[in-house]
């Protein structure tokens, strides 16, 4: 006790004795911190300063705020944004045929584009003095959703004009001038804009664009003007091929010094008429064969004045910047978006067709492997749609979330894929089969487009994520790492003093906190409410705390090389992402206003997402460079084990079996997959077959009773099961005729299309 108290003593005046503390620990810390924090690019420092940290610093910190999390609010439609959903949107559905659009046409019909742009499809996120929509991210959200249920084409090309490109970056930078020029025939469709930033040699890292504009010189429209020489070659540029205005994205240098001293003066943004010469434009990719426009772009030694750059001049330079926070905000809205369709559509037509269609006398919903993928496709459901409304919310707050929007990209497209695929298992035949009846082909193939564009997915995972989140989200080490860079370097010890001082102090509490929440199973974890879901609140607090820690000893062991061990980053950026998935999903219970029906679904998506939290945490603890530091942070984190396990065998039937009816909770999931009178479409077919049969449930119950007591014979045609059935008084003229007319429709709606030839 003695030695402990003398030792006790001799760390308080350690590191209470400022000029002791000083000397044998700040100074060595400093001059260590130096050596192995990662150092920050130019285009890293402006990425990481161009975000904004909301949500996910909570969780990143080892003790999240859940009232905050609460007081975000609930995503909604305004009065205008709802009538154009309910008008313009709805007519524009009915316009759609997408087999037709990818089969026959390669393109949108021309009453489409025409209605697109009359509409203001186009003009979503301009604002309304310049005759846009200026609708919120969650409305854009929504109308791409909705559309994207019926064609990824027409999705698609009403999405791109509305993400990242000249509109967006017009409203956020633009002059004066070029808003009163460009922003007004945007929102009329008298232009159509597209944007070029990826090539050939410049795709997930944007910031290695090769072309250039050189700064000179030349005559234009009668005048010597100051201006650039663009070289450029692109492809993947979606709209280019029929865009009248190219935004266009490249290197800026000016080796003459007509601008000053800088010579490379970096990414730069310019708006390009199309018809300007010297500008190529009109070939077209084909990407999985969907008929959306995309192709490539190029042009050599084009000349164009300084003032075509996006803000003009004194934005010269500062183009990467700008395409970081809108790319973020635009990463957060498009892409999820046709992920959620997907979910919706594959949702409502997956559970009908698992009702309607029937083996070895059941409906197929009712096999125990079928409702095992059913029950994940639900899921993933009211996961992408949660974390479609908490992203929107995050934009719409008019925060700029780049670490939550690189979430939202890389999970929801991987979700949304999953969800396809498990559909396409179910529905086999149904959906492999291309025609007009066919709704889930075209998602099928086009499902690897979002996982491709706007940062492979792979690297998003590996090196987004977890990279910007550390940095960004972490309360002490940016600041650590600006004061590491400090000239000054008196200032910068005594900054870095504090620092320490509550580095320190953060880690420690993360520390005992992931360890005491393992020996109580987060038991004494606070939770804003009462009732079933209150332990997932106390159980991601706990897990917050785990990520807390072991970031803290991955950065202290492995300095700069950390963003290197790219899989160990990705598994801890994962057990961030499952925490923000995790929340919006309690989020969108506690906004729907806590509905029984959910529970089901809300238990088994927060058991999973809890599992694969720990599981990613588990694994980055064993593949940890240091075995000791492994099994010091295996004892802190999980010193009794992972005990997060997947969900049960009968989670997923209860799942399954609650889905194979019409109710609410299937409402709540579904209704992105619009429905509008006169509707032909093979969504609209497998609905109304699942609403037919369903009201005859009795009828048929009432016929397997009769059989069993041998009043009808067993094992026999369904028509003339029915007309046995009428005969013998079982069921009346009436409910012979809705069991006819009942199955009239599950034929239509397990029918395929067949051909004369292909």
């Amino acid at each position: 006790m003695t030695v402990l108290i003398l030792v006790l003593i001799a760390l308080l005046v350690l590191f209470g004795v400022r000029n002791l503390r000083m000397r044998f620990i700040t100074r060595p810390v400093f001059s260590f911190f130096k050596k192995v924090l990662p150092p920050l690019s130019s285009t890293e420092k402006e990425a990481m300063e161009a975000g904004d940290v909301w949500w996910e610093g909570e969780l990143f910190r080892g003790k999240p705020d859940w009232n905050m999390l609460h007081n975000y609010g609930k995503p909604q439609l305004t009065a205008d944004e709802q009538d154009f959903i309910d008008n313009q949107v709805m007519t524009a559905l009915t316009m759609i045929d997408d087999h037709d659009i990818v089969n026959n046409r390669k393109d949108l019909p021309p009453e489409l584009w025409d209605y697109f742009k009359k509409e203001g499809f186009f003009a979503l996120i301009i604002p309304k003095k310049f005759g846009g929509r200026e609708f919120s991210a969650y409305a854009n959200s929504t109308i791409v959703s909705k559309i994207a249920t019926r064609s990824i084409s027409a999705a698609v090309t009403v999405m791109v004009p509305n993400s990242l490109g000249p509109g967006e970056l017009l409203t956020h930078y633009g002059t004066q001038e070029q808003k009163e020029r460009w922003l007004p025939a945007l929102a009329k469709g008298e232009e159509l804009p597209c944007f070029a930033l990826t090539g050939p040699d410049a795709g997930s890292d944007a910031g290695a664009i090769p072309d250039t504009g050189i700064v000179c010189r030349r005559e234009f429209n009668g005048e010597e003007t100051l201006g650039l020489s663009l070289t450029w070659n692109k492809r993947y540029i979606t709209l280019a091929p029929v865009a009248s205005v190219l935004g266009l994205a490249f290197q800026m240098r000016d080796p003459d010094g007509l601008l000053g001293d800088t010579v490379n003066l970096g990414i730069t943004c310019a708006l390009i008429p199309t018809d300007h010469q010297g500008v190529e434009i009109g070939r077209r990719h084909n990407p999985l064969m969907m008929a959306f426009m995309n192709g490539t772009t190029s042009g050599e030694d084009v000349f164009i004045p300084l003032d075509w750059i996006i803000g003009g001049p004194q934005f010269a330079g500062k183009g990467w910047r700008m395409l970081v926070e809108c790319l973020s905000a635009g990463r957060g809205i498009s892409l999820p978006a046709l992920a959620t369709a997907s979910g919706h559509m594959a949702t409502k037509t997956t559970t009908a067709y698992s009702f309607v269609r029937q083996q070895f006398g059941m409906p197929i919903g009712k096999f125990e492997g079928v409702q095992e993928a059913l029950a994940r496709i639900i899921a993933n459901t009211y996961q992408l749609e949660a974390a479609r409304c908490l992203t929107t919310t995050g934009i719409d707050l008019k925060v700029k979330p780049s670490v939550v929007t690189a979430i939202a990209k890389y999970h929801m497209t991987e979700l949304g894929r999953d969800v396809v695929e498990d559909a396409m298992d179910i529905q086999s035949g149904k959906g492999i089969q291309l025609g007009t009846k066919n709704y889930l082909g075209h998602a099928y193939m086009a499902s690897p487009i979002s996982i491709t564009v706007e940062g492979a997915n792979i690297l998003t995972r590996s090196l987004m994520i977890f990279g910007q989140g550390a940095t960004r989200c972490h309360p002490y080490v940016l600041a650590e790492m600006e004061t590491a860079a400090m000239e000054d370097q008196k200032a910068a010890i005594n900054r870095f003093d504090a620092l320490l001082m509550g580095h320190m102090g953060y880690a420690a509490r993360n520390g005992f906190m992931a360890f005491f929440n393992a020996l109580t199973a987060s038991k004494t974890n606070s939770a804003p409410v009462s009732g079933t879901t209150q332990h997932y609140y106390r159980d991601m607090s706990r897990l917050s705390s785990g990520l807390a820690i072991m970031t803290d000893l991955s950065m202290l062991i492995m300095g700069g090389d950390l963003k290197r061990k790219e899989m160990i980053s990705a598994r801890m950026g994962d057990v961030l992402s499952q925490l923000y998935l995790a929340s919006a999903t309690l989020k969108q219970f506690e906004d729907n206003g806590r509905q029984q029906d959910d529970l089901p679904i809300v238990h088994y998506v927060m058991t999973q997402r809890l599992h694969l939290a720990a599981e990613a945490l588990q694994q980055a603890i064993r593949n940890f460079p240091s075995k000791f530091v492994g099994i010091l942070l295996k004892l802190v984190i999980f010193p009794l084990g992972n005990h997060f396990n997947a969900p049960t065998d009968k989670q997923a039937t209860v799942l399954a079996d609650n889905f194979l009816q019409p109710s609410p909770a299937r409402d709540r999931i579904t209704f992105l997959c619009a429905e509008f009178e006169g509707d032909k479409s093979g969504i609209a077919e497998v609905e109304q077959a699942f609403l037919a049969k369903y009201a005859c449930k009795q009828l048929f119950k009432r016929l397997k009773k009769a059989q069993k007591a041998g009043e009808l014979t067993p094992k026999q045609p369904t028509l003339t099961l029915f007309a046995q059935a009428l005969e013998k008084g079982v069921i009346n003229d009436e409910e012979h005729a809705q069991l006819v007319d009942a199955d009239t429709k599950r034929l239509a709606a397990i029918n395929v299309d067949d051909f004369e030839s292909l």
